[in-house]
């Protein structure tokens, strides 16, 4: 059994300067006013739609992020519901040559002795069955919720600024803390006008 971290990997190429130029030029259909738009007036014009709340403009661009998380923390991604989503299969991907398990914060002494048991004991019983010769599809019903898996996630910019909110806060889940803050990192990295009044990052591992 391996114990690993959670990673995020952004897969859509992020370039801050067009994605805003594209924004604006979305934005400013709905007010007829293109002839405003000039080499540096979108980093304004998206810092001002953000302000007043019109954030149905800044759905016309999406950001595809790949997540390495538990099966657990994957069960939560999902439920934000506008967005696509594709995720590695139990049923079709067979882990008879190891499995990693995401590692939880906080657990020390014979909790984490305790914790480390269950998920080898997990882990071995699976391995059992696939010698049996039983299916992948079968044999995931043993398998524990600390089990790695990728997921992709595309969410437009709206939704990203709903999820990093909401999952960066102290009410999240300790892992979904981690996973959303250096998501939120990247972003405000790379699109700071977007994501600028969202705070966080200091949850990224």
């Amino acid at each position: 059994m391996k114990i690993i971290q959670p990673l995020i990997e952004i897969l859509t190429p992020i370039d801050g300067d067009y994605i805003l130029k594209f924004l604006e030029q979305c934005g400013r259909t709905c007010y007829k006013s293109e002839d405003k738009i000039t080499e540096d007036s979108a980093e304004k014009f998206v810092r001002a739609l953000i302000k007043s709340g019109h954030e149905s403009v800044i759905e016309h661009y999406s950001i595809t992020v790949k997540v390495v998380c538990s099966r657990a923390i994957s069960h939560q991604i999902v439920r934000h519901r506008i967005g696509s989503y594709s995720q590695e299969s139990q049923r079709y991907v067979s882990y008879k040559d190891g499995i990693e398990v995401i590692e939880r914060p906080g657990l020390k002494g014979e909790a984490l002795k305790e914790w480390e048991g269950a998920q080898q004991r997990s882990i071995d019983s699976y391995r059992r069955l696939i010698e049996l010769g039983i299916k992948p599809e079968v044999a995931r019903d043993v398998l524990t919720n600390a089990a790695a898996t990728e997921i992709v996630m595309t969410l437009n910019p709206r939704q990203w600024r709903h999820f990093c909110r909401l999952r960066t806060s102290p009410a999240a889940d300790p892992q979904m803390r981690v996973i959303a803050g250096m998501i939120l990192k990247e972003f405000k990295a790379n699109i700071p006008v977007i994501f600028e009044d969202i705070g966080g990052e200091e949850n990224a591992g």
